[in-house]
């Protein structure tokens, strides 16, 4: 396991990406069991303006991949949004400083920030059948410009545990390649969730908090908009 992601790194949160209200939500959603409305997505998508034929790339990608490996799965789904997604910053695409893309609305924009690329990730390969308990959103803090660089900003990837021990594997939009933690150095994680709610730190056994998604308000209200436009 990388000592990055053995334990919580404390640094000073000044950066959008966690300056996140946490607020405590009286409903609470789960991916834990989910499907996809595909005509209520397609419906969605053309509401939003948004091209079919990158949806149907992307739906064609889930439909002919539910029998492949678990790595084949991964790679497919992080190759198809790191090619077919511009990073664009939140505040030119959404006019807001800091917001939380739904799959179909980066689908429709064909732009994403790193949160909206990792987001998109997940809920792709949730409905690949990866197991919640496996898949999970990384604050991280990145080291920018190789090895010997002080340059650091505030980031997301998602991490894929093949196991409760296990070193877990990395899809990020700066970096194509899928590393395990391991080899991304440049990283530190601060926390991590998924559709069960929010783990103190990101090893594969760092303890799940009380309060599920609810905890994290944009989270748990991008759940919300998911499951409107489809994601069930």
């Amino acid at each position: 396991m990388a000592p990055a992601f053995r334990t919580l790194r404390a640094f000073p949160i000044r950066s959008k990406l966690i300056t996140i209200s946490f607020v405590i939500a009286a409903s609470m959603l789960s991916l834990t069991s989910h499907g996809i409305n595909w005509d209520r997505l397609r419906t969605n998508i053309r509401a939003l303006s948004g091209e079919e034929q990158i949806f149907n790339d992307w739906s064609n990608l889930i439909l002919s991949s539910t029998e492949n490996t678990t790595e084949l799965k991964l790679q497919k789904v992080n190759n198809f949004f790191n090619r077919r997604l511009i990073y664009t910053e939140d505040i030119e695409l959404w006019g807001q400083s800091d917001y939380w893309a739904t799959p179909l609305e980066s689908l429709s924009k064909k732009k994403a920030d790193c949160e909206d690329y990792v987001i998109a990730k997940y809920f792709s390969l949730r409905n690949l059948n990866i197991p919640d308990a496996q898949l999970r959103l990384v604050y991280v803090k990145a080291r920018i410009g190789g090895p010997n660089s002080s340059v650091t900003q505030a980031h997301m990837v998602l991490a894929y545990y093949p196991s409760s021990d296990a070193d877990p594997l990395i899809l990020d939009n700066l970096i194509s390649e899928i590393r395990p933690a391991s080899r991304r150095n440049d990283l530190s994680p601060i926390f991590s969730f998924n559709g069960q709610g929010i783990f103190a730190g990101a090893a594969a056994n760092a303890t799940l908090g009380p309060g599920g998604t609810g905890r994290l308000s944009r989270w748990q209200q991008l759940l919300e908009r998911a499951k409107k436009e489809g994601f069930e």
